[in-house]
């Protein structure tokens, strides 16, 4: 896969210590993954790169809004995200990406990409099941929570179970065979 310029980061020239980079993560950023679950996306991100001698630490802090279409409805609502994610990156004799929170890239780079791990937290961090907050509430209106609604099965509350209910005589056939034990 192609990488994303905007998010190599050169640290060659970097001084030790924390350094800060601000990005503006929007739905092209996702389409570039192929990734087509948001209409839209407008995410902050910030990240911490906190350069010491012999390794790099990358702290990824996110936080916006994604539109998606609710899992119930299809009804398209604003979900909130926010995450943090953490990550290390060593040097070695050749790349390696196995590990989900060490990345090892050659002796001699001198720049990092960092939009795999990006992708990963944000999409990660997205709820499982996506419910519109109005269903929750009561306040959305829509055709298919009517529909739902209509073919929700009833509860019976007027159906009383008492000993004087007949059943049917096949079954108490078989359940003298589990009492001639």
């Amino acid at each position: 896969m192609r990488e994303l310029k905007e998010f190599t980061i050169p640290f060659v020239g970097l001084k030790l210590g924390e350094h800060r980079f601000d990005f503006k993560i929007e739905n092209k950023f996702f389409e570039h993954f192929e990734y087509d679950e948001f209409i839209d996306a407008n995410l902050n991100l910030d990240v911490l790169l906190d350069k010491k001698t012999t390794l790099l630490e990358f702290n990824l802090s996110y936080n916006g809004k994604v539109k998606v279409n609710c899992d119930v409805t299809n009804e398209p609502f604003e979900q909130e995200l926010s995450g943090d994610y953490h990550f290390v990156v060593k040097f070695g004799d050749e790349f390696n990406n196995e590990n989900e929170d060490l990345l090892i890239i050659p002796h001699g780079s001198y720049e990092v990409n960092i939009q795999q791990y990006i992708y990963e937290s944000i999409v990660l961090s997205l709820p499982s099941r996506r419910i519109h907050p109005g269903i929750e509430d009561g306040s959305l209106k829509s055709d298919i929570l009517d529909k739902l609604e209509e073919l929700s099965p009833r509860e019976n509350i007027e159906y009383k179970s008492t000993s004087e209910d007949k059943t049917d005589p096949r079954w108490d056939s078989l359940k003298k065979l589990l009492n001639d034990k």
